[in-house]
């Protein structure tokens, strides 16, 4: 029973280390993140515009960018065909010359 009773309490002993641990670390955390909300506040007052106006241009961009991308798709298709084209156009004349025509 005094066995037990020693167990119990090395137990809680220890719990009692841990949830202080615990608590000190949150408080490290929780200072950390009124920190962090602070700078965040801080830049949005201070650059809250142009944040919009860069958020904005981002998209534009992105816009922009998928746009160009379809458009030398479409290019490279085309070259594609017009090179196969030659290809095909300069084998006819190789063959033609080849038979004397």
């Amino acid at each position: 029973m005094a066995d037990q009773r020693g167990i119990v309490v090395d137990a809680a002993v220890e719990i009692a280390a841990l949830v202080q641990a615990l608590g000190e670390e949150l408080g490290t955390f929780r200072q950390r993140a009124l920190k962090a909300e602070s700078r965040v506040k801080e830049l949005e007052a201070a650059g809250g515009s142009e944040l919009v106006d860069l958020t904005r241009r981002v998209a534009e961009l992105e816009t922009e960018n998928a746009a160009l991308v379809t458009r030398i798709e479409q290019v490279t298709e085309r070259t594609e065909g017009l090179l196969e084209r030659v290809r095909f156009t300069r084998q006819q004349t190789e063959n033609s010359a080849g038979d004397g025509r």
